[in-house]
Formats: structure tokens, sequence, C-alpha cells
């Protein structure tokens, strides 16, 4: 799965490689996340802990 993130009201995605790496606070940008091709929308554009929490739900399902 890829994480992205932008400023809001940008319209370029960028691959989001960690939190310590953002200028601003998370609450500055909307997060999205794709199948690993990029060629599905798995969370639609939503808040840092929206995404979070659905990736960890992917994760763990997956896992079993």
């Amino acid at each position: 799965m890829v994480m992205q993130y932008r400023v809001k009201g940008s319209v370029r995605w960028r691959k989001y490689s960690g939190k310590d790496k953002l200028k601003e606070s998370v609450s500055k940008y909307d997060f999205r996340l794709l199948n690993k091709d990029k060629t599905k929308v798995l969370v639609d554009k939503g808040s840092y802990a929206k995404v979070l929490k659905r990736f960890r739900q992917i994760e763990f399902f997956k896992r079993k």
C-alpha cells in the first residue's frame, strides 16, 4: 500500500515518507491510501488519523 499526502487545496499528491519529514502539522495536509500499483484508491482523501486507522485495519486482516 502507498500512502500519499498533499497540502489542503493543492492538486499534486506526493508519496508520504514519514511524519517527521512534513514541514507543517498533519492537520494542514490531506492524506489518501492507494494499492501497491497505485491503480485503486483504498481510502479517499481524509485526515491523517482516519487514513492511518484504515491502513492498520487492512494490515491486520491481511496477516490472518
